[in-house]
């Protein structure tokens, strides 16, 4: 399988299918953060969340790790929220621990961190929000942004 620096629909559908774990780094508990917002959306999927940031002891009920490498499990995502300048470091984390997929949030793209995920066996996802890919794919996208909580006869989709 040939790896590009973007992962199509199709890719980023059979990487949310396949995730039984996601560690969301960097993840913030305070709430008007949009991090903690995915957060909240992510922990009512069938994902296990680990929320990972060293100045937190829990967020959102969730014990929080200070590192990758403190994880109990290798998780099958590592959703990224830090700045554009950290994401080499949380890369060569996610190898070390050999996670398989390292998903850049939106409005964070690093081409050279991708391409040293990608030389080492890991999946790339940059530039897209895994909160809003995966309401995307279960039907439960609005216009918002976010699951209304309304009633309708409009079935969600498992993904």
């Amino acid at each position: 399988m040939t790896r590009v620096l973007e992962a199509d629909p199709r890719t980023r559908l059979r990487i949310i299918r396949e995730a039984e774990s996601v560690a969301l780094v960097g993840v913030s508990g305070n709430e008007l953060r949009a991090s903690n917002f995915v957060a909240t959306y992510i922990i009512r999927t069938h994902l296990r969340v680990y929320p990972v940031n060293p100045m937190y002891d829990e967020i959102l009920g969730l014990k929080c790790y200070p590192s990758l490498a403190s994880l109990p499990e290798v998780p099958d995502i590592v959703d990224i929220f830090r700045k554009h300048s950290a994401l080499p470091g949380v890369v060569d984390e996610a190898i070390a621990i050999e996670a398989k997929v390292v998903w850049f949030q939106l409005g964070l793209r690093h081409d050279e961190a991708a391409r040293t995920a990608i030389d080492a066996g890991l999946e790339v996802v940059q530039d897209r929000c895994l909160k809003i890919e995966h309401a995307r794919f279960s039907g439960r996208l609005n216009l918002a942004g976010f699951d209304t909580g309304v009633i309708s006869s409009r079935r969600h989709r498992e993904i």
